[in-house]
C-alpha cells in the first residue's frame, strides 16, 4: 500500500480475493512465509456478497530489516474442497528501500594493513568451579565406595592398633610403678600399680571393675585363680598392713595380674581380628 519503506518501518500490505460465494477460502494467518518480511499483525473485514459474487480483504502490518533494495512479497490463497486444498498463488508486490546511512564518498581500494601485537597480556587465574566440583563428586564417590566395600576391614585395623597401643603403654606405666614400689618399698606405688591394672581393664574391655570392691572383680571374672590371688595378697599388704621388707608375694601378685591383662588382650584381639 506505500511505494516505499525504512528499515524497521512498519508498512501494510493488502490482499484481496473475490470469488463464488460456494467457496471455503482460507488466507494466510502468522504461521505464514512473509520472508523478507516480519509479521506484525493484521486487520480484516467480514466476507461482502453482492450479484452472487464474495468478495474477501485483509491487511498485514509487516516491518523488514533487509538491506535488499527491492523487497517482494507474494501470499497465497488456499481454497478447501473437501479433503483437498487448492492454492492460488497472488501477484508478487514490491517495495523500495530507502536507505537512511550515508553511503562513504571514498572506498579504500585496499585492506588497511593490521598492527600486529603477540605480546602475551597477563590474565587473572579464575577458579574452576566446574573441575573442582567433579572432582569432588568423584573423591565422595570413590570414598563411599571404598568405605563400604572396607570399611569393616578398616575399622577392624584400627581398633586392633588401639588394643595394641593402649596394651603396650599399659605394660610401660606398669613396669615402672613396679620398679618404683621396689626401689622405694612404698605401698603408694603398690596402690598405684593395682589402680591401672583396674583401669587399664576398665578401658579394654569397656566395663566398671575400677569401681567395684576386690569380692566383686573375682566374681566378675568368675573366680579366676590369678586374680584372686594377686588381689587377696595386695589387699592383705594395703589394707591389712601386714608388709614387710623381706616379703616376695608382691612379685608374685604382680606377675599374676600383668599375666592376667595379657590373656585378656590376646583374647579380645583375636575377637577383634574375627
Amino acid at each position: 500500500m506505500r511505494q516505499t519503506v525504512r528499515v524497521g518501518e512498519i508498512v501494510s500490505y493488502e490482499l484481496t480475493f473475490r470469488h463464488d460465494p460456494k467457496l471455503e477460502v482460507v488466507f494466510p494467518d502468522s504461521t505464514a512465509a512473509f520472508k523478507p518480511f516480519e509479521y506484525v499483525g493484521k486487520t480484516f473485514q467480514p466476507t461482502l456478497t453482492r450479484r452472487g459474487r464474495s468478495f474477501d480483504r485483509t491487511v498485514y502490518r509487516l516491518r523488514t530489516f533487509s538491506l535488499d533494495s527491492v523487497q517482494r512479497l507474494s501470499l497465497p490463497v488456499m481454497i478447501l474442497r473437501g479433503h483437498d486444498t487448492l492454492t492460488v498463488n497472488t501477484s508478487a508486490a514490491s517495495i523500495r528501500l530507502v536507505r537512511t546511512a550515508p553511503v562513504p564518498e571514498v572506498i579504500p581500494p585496499t585492506t588497511p594493513v593490521l598492527k600486529q601485537n603477540t605480546t602475551l597480556l597477563p590474565v587473572d587465574e579464575a577458579f574452576n568451579y566446574p573441575f573442582w566440583l567433579a572432582g569432588l563428586g568423584i573423591a565422595v564417590l570413590v570414598s563411599a565406595g571404598l568405605w563400604f566395600g572396607f570399611g569393616s576391614y578398616w575399622r577392624r585395623r584400627y581398633q586392633l592398633y588401639k588394643l595394641r597401643k593402649n596394651h603396650a603403654y599399659f605394660l610401660a606405666q606398669y613396669a615402672r610403678h613396679i620398679e618404683r614400689f621396689e626401689l622405694s618399698r612404698s605401698l603408694t606405688n603398690m596402690e598405684r600399680a593395682i589402680t591401672l591394672w583396674k583401669n587399664y581393664l576398665t578401658t579394654l574391655e569397656n566395663n566398671t571393675i575400677n569401681s567395684l570392691t576386690t569380692r566383686e572383680i573375682v566374681a566378675y571374672y568368675q573366680n579366676d585363680v590369678s586374680v584372686s590371688r594377686a588381689l587377696r595378697i595386695t589387699d592383705r599388704l594395703i589394707y591389712g598392713n601386714q608388709f614387710n621388707e623381706d616379703d616376695t608375694e608382691t612379685g608374685t601378685a604382680f606377675d599374676l595380674l600383668r599375666d592376667f591383662a595379657d590373656r585378656r588382650y590376646t583374647l579380645l584381639s583375636g575377637a577383634a581380628r574375627s
